[in-house]
């Protein structure tokens, strides 16, 4: 069965990226000698953690409106929008990590990814309650 193949393949690759930071994380408290259950302690480590919560509340917005707009509205557009989703919270992180005050442009990319996917599933479903 290949009914949502694009978005189930972005929603592999989100699972892929939520395991990056996460271990990206784990890196850094060891790296910084950070102590579970701390979360302060080295800058670098609490940008870590900052990006994989960051990603975390952004990937609960994005899944939803993701697989809403693929149902009612298209397997490749949703698709094609996660990959931009995916670029941004990319370059959101590598930003964040490096120089945060940078990490401005992936955020409002991923934002608006979501915004767009919100939209257009809500357009959809709208059109299917019409139909029904």
């Amino acid at each position: 069965m290949q009914a949502y193949l694009y978005t189930a393949f972005i929603t592999l690759l989100t699972v892929a990226l939520l395991f990056a930071v996460t271990f990206n994380v784990g890196r850094a408290r060891g790296k910084y000698q950070i102590k579970a259950p701390a979360v302060l302690g080295h800058e670098m480590f609490e940008r870590a953690y900052r990006i994989q919560l960051n990603t975390i509340e952004n990937v609960l917005m994005f899944l939803p409106a993701l697989w809403l707009y693929a149902i009612f509205i298209g397997d490749k557009g949703a698709g094609d929008s996660g990959m931009i989703w995916l670029l941004g919270r990319i370059w959101y992180a590598i930003a964040y990590q490096t120089n945060p005050a940078k990490r401005g442009y992936g955020f409002l990319i991923s934002l608006l990814v979501i915004a767009g996917l919100w939209l257009g599933a809500a357009y959809g479903i709208y059109g299917a309650y019409l139909k029904a």
